[in-house]
């Protein structure tokens, strides 16, 4: 069912020992890591497939479905709860039109919500991909979505 991509994957000379290097490398290349890749992965390394789902589910690196272009990270740690992370969830969810590990329609924006980002001197903290956005408040939310919007349809006009 999956192409070479994944026998050069499993093929590497790598086994069971080595199931997270191999999930790892396999959502790089798949984008996640769905039931029916699983299922695949599990049978040719000789494990179940509740093994791998196991793994998958556990680590938060690991996803099931289709993720956005721009992970949005909203930090639920103390200091930023205390400074109103609740508000600037409760922005970015109306904003999306999506809750907690939603993504949006448009496949541009997956949300998900951090125990910690450890940037406290900093809350409240929003993350998008690699970039952090402190001291936040849910008036600001709009504007730093609208920065990845419009380079999104600067993207798609070019390409076009």
């Amino acid at each position: 069912m999956y192409d070479e991509a994944l026998d050069t994957i499993i093929s590497s000379g790598r086994g069971r020992s080595d199931v997270i290097a191999i999930l790892r490398e396999a959502q790089d290349v798949y984008g996640c890591l769905m039931p029916p890749l699983m299922e695949e992965i599990a049978e040719r390394l000789g494990m179940k497939y509740a093994e791998i789902y196991g793994i998958v589910t556990f680590y938060e690196h690991f996803h099931c479905e289709p993720r956005g272009e721009h992970l949005i990270r909203v930090c639920r740690g103390t200091a930023c709860h205390v400074r109103g992370a609740t508000g600037i969830l409760a922005a970015v969810e109306k904003e999306l039109g999506v809750g907690d590990g939603g993504t949006t329609e448009d496949g541009l924006f997956t949300l998900s919500t951090v125990a910690c980002l450890g940037t406290c001197s900093l809350a409240p903290v929003m993350m998008i991909d690699n970039e952090y956005f402190g001291k936040m408040t849910p008036d600001r939310v709009e504007q730093v979505l609208s920065k990845y919007r419009d380079t999104a349809s600067v993207t798609a006009e070019a390409s076009n």
